[in-house]
């Protein structure tokens, strides 16, 4: 059992650092093909700018948002 949840652990961690999330606000697709790390950060420095309605979604997600 201890093995099946370290394989999880694994794909999820592997799954962050893959370029499939983006940023989106209530206005726009903000950044997309971004990793989990990267969308972070960018997150923070909108937020710093006042942009409102933050979000971090995969890129699959974001394509149904007008850019």
């Amino acid at each position: 059992m201890a093995e099946a949840a370290q394989e999880q652990t694994e794909a999820t961690e592997n799954e962050l650092e893959q370029p499939r999330w983006a940023v989106i606000s209530f206005e726009r697709r903000e950044g997309a093909a971004l990793t989990y790390p990267q969308a972070v950060q960018m997150l923070k420095e909108l937020e710093s700018q006042k942009v409102t309605g933050l979000a971090i979604v995969t890129d699959e997600a974001a394509a149904r948002i007008g850019s």
